[in-house]
This record gives structure tokens, C-alpha cells and sequence, in this order.
């Protein structure tokens, strides 16, 4: 006996049901959420002030998280090419700044870099420094750092901070601005140690830390307290940075009682204010 035939709503059921089955079968798998690759590199700018104390807390910073650090320097201001605002204005690639204070705030101002990042890390002071096997002069006091400046053929100030307080504050408050522009030389983009071992300056002011590095000079000491200019260096994160968590995550460790001991070594004194990754 053959089976009664099936009604029009049993085979539309069956054929919705085939329909499905083939439909779930043929969709594609749901896609796996993906993680954001982690970073392994971070792009850091550093003036010649805090470079050494850097050099050293990059590299124990790559140890302890595996982040690479790729550095570039230049001096905190100028129109040299190499000079850090003219490096941000050119948007290189760049993730943290670290340069002195009054040269951040400005870029910062320029929304160069993100003002609530902006972090001290170390104090600086100005040193004076002469060529191994010159005579060892006098700049313990303010009358004889007059004298010495007055006897010297050439003098030598750097271009960035420190250089700008001693060409338009410190000479007029010795008296002495005249006499020593006049025979005076402000160095860009080149550290004024190096210009000071060649023989091309006789004496040569620049922040201790940036005259410890070079060899062939002799360190004659700190400008008088009375006379001397504390430049704070900092550090931001940069605007346009991709990285800005793990620039933050950076910024806190140069800035954490463990680098305390380097910056120290390098001819700074730490800064108090820390910051918050």
C-alpha cells in the first residue's frame, strides 16, 4: 500500500528545514577577537642634559620589560635641524621628549606634546670646564669667576638653557657683557666639551651633566650659587604618538626612586614630583 502523499505545509516545513541546516552550515565561524600586537619599541628625543643618565635607564628599562628604545638627540631649542621642537614640527617619529622644562612647557603650548604628561625627572646646574693640561683657574666665587671670564682669550656657552641664562643674565649681573660677548661664542647642535678639548675655547660653560661625558676636558666646578641657573629636565609623551600608555608606563620609571642612583651619577640631582603611569 502506498503511503498517502505529503500535504503542501508538511513539504514547506521539510524544505525550511533543509533551507537552515544548510544556511548554518555554509555561514562563516564567528571571528576570533584579535589582541592589539604589543609594543617592542618606543621612540625617545633627549636633549644633551639627561642623554647619559638616559643611555643607562634605557637600556635597564629594555632589560626589565623588553621594550627596545630608539634614541635620537638635539639640543632643547634652535633653528638646527637636529634641535628637538624643529624634530616634533617635522612629526619624526617620536614618543616621549625629554629636554629642559621651559622648552617643553613651549611645546606643550603648541599641542606638541599632551600637557597633563609633563613630568621633571632631574635638576641641572651650570659647570665650567677647561682643556686637559691648561691652567686650572679660579671660578669659586663671583669675583673671580669676573676675573677669570675678563683674562680668558675665548669662551664657549651652549646654545640650549643654560647657554641663553649666561649670554643675557649671568655676564650683565658680573658686569662683565660687553667685554666677554665680544670674545664669546654660543655653540649649536655641538656639545661645548668637545668645542673646549679641541682647543677652540678656552673655557667653556655648559650643565655639568652634559660636560661629564667628554673627554680631554678638566671640570673646574659649579658657577657660584649666587649666579647659578637650576634647569629642571622633564619628559612628555608627544601628542601624535601611537604609544601613549607605554610612553606614560616610561616616563614613571624614569621618574621612580630605582633611577634615582644613575641620574645622580650623571651630574643631576632627582627631581621630586613622579609621575603616574
Amino acid at each position: 500500500m502506498e503511503p498517502p502523499p505529503r500535504s503542501p505545509t508538511r513539504r514547506r516545513a521539510l524544505g525550511l528545514g533543509l533551507m537552515f541546516g544548510i544556511g548554518l552550515l555554509a555561514a562563516p565561524a564567528p571571528a576570533r577577537e584579535t589582541r592589539p600586537a604589543a609594543v617592542r619599541e618606543l621612540h625617545v628625543v633627549t636633549s644633551g642634559g639627561f642623554n647619559a643618565a638616559f643611555e643607562a635607564l634605557a637600556d635597564r628599562y629594555r632589560r626589565d620589560t623588553g621594550i627596545r628604545i630608539v634614541t635620537e638627540h638635539g639640543p632643547s631649542m634652535g633653528e638646527t635641524p637636529q634641535a628637538i621642537p624643529q624634530r616634533l614640527a617635522r612629526h619624526e617619529d617620536a614618543d616621549v621628549v625629554i629636554l629642559a622644562r621651559s622648552g617643553l612647557d613651549r611645546l606643550a603650548a603648541q599641542q606638541l606634546v599632551a600637557p597633563s604628561t609633563v613630568t621633571d625627572l632631574g635638576l641641572s646646574k651650570i659647570a665650567a670646564a677647561v682643556k686637559v693640561g691648561a691652567p686650572v683657574v679660579d671660578i669659586a666665587t663671583p669675583e673671580a669667576l669676573k676675573a677669570t671670564l675678563l683674562n680668558a682669550k675665548s669662551v664657549a656657552w651652549s646654545d640650549s638653557a643654560s647657554g641663553v641664562y649666561i649670554q643675557s643674565t649671568m655676564l650683565d649681573r658680573l658686569g662683565v657683557a660687553d667685554q666677554v660677548r665680544a670674545k664669546g661664542k654660543m655653540i649649536p647642535a655641538t656639545p661645548v666639551g668637545r668645542i673646549v678639548a679641541e682647543g677652540k675655547a678656552e673655557i667653556g660653560f655648559q650643565q655639568l651633566s652634559e660636560l661629564k661625558p667628554v673627554k680631554g676636558i678638566r671640570i673646574l666646578g659649579l658657577v657660584p650659587e649666587s649666579l647659578q641657573k637650576v634647569t629642571p629636565f622633564s619628559a612628555g609623551v608627544v601628542a601624535y604618538s601611537p604609544h601613549q600608555v607605554e610612553a606614560r608606563a616610561l616616563i614613571a620609571y624614569l621618574a621612580s626612586p630605582k633611577a634615582y642612583p644613575i641620574i645622580r651619577a650623571s651630574g643631576l640631582e632627582p627631581a621630586s614630583q613622579k609621575a603616574q603611569p
